[in-house]
């Protein structure tokens, strides 16, 4: 009869953190895809770039969700990455608790400023 000593651990599956890392990479090539799209149109237009042309440029509908697209995947990106750092070097509860609630809160500042940006022109 074999005797266990210490208490019993609760074991986490292997792909505890696969989920995070396919999602940085996901909102990362979207994010770069996004760039390419912007910096053709940009490279490709005609004339000085000022304010119509900008206008101009986001004022196709499939560039509007493009972009919407691309702000949801900017402001996860950013939490995923500022929630691994927290959880890594903040160590008290509560201090790391505060600290994310401000993270989720200027992120979501942050997309509704950047959508109302967007939907203006």
């Amino acid at each position: 009869m074999a005797v266990n000593y210490g208490s019993r651990r609760t074991v986490v599956g292997a792909h505890y953190g696969t989920r995070d890392w396919l999602a940085q990479r996901v909102t990362a090539v979207l994010m770069a895809l996004f760039t390419l799209v912007v910096l053709a149109q940009v490279i490709f237009s005609r004339g000085p770039i000022g304010y119509d042309s900008w206008a101009a440029i986001f004022h196709p509908q499939w560039m509007k969700a493009l972009t919407f697209a691309t702000v949801i995947a900017l402001v996860y990106h950013a939490w995923v990455g500022a929630r691994e750092v927290l959880m890594d070097y903040v160590k008290p509860v509560g201090i790391r608790l505060a600290l994310q609630i401000i993270v989720i809160v200027w992120l979501v500042g942050c997309a509704g400023w950047a959508i109302q940006a967007l939907w203006r022109v």
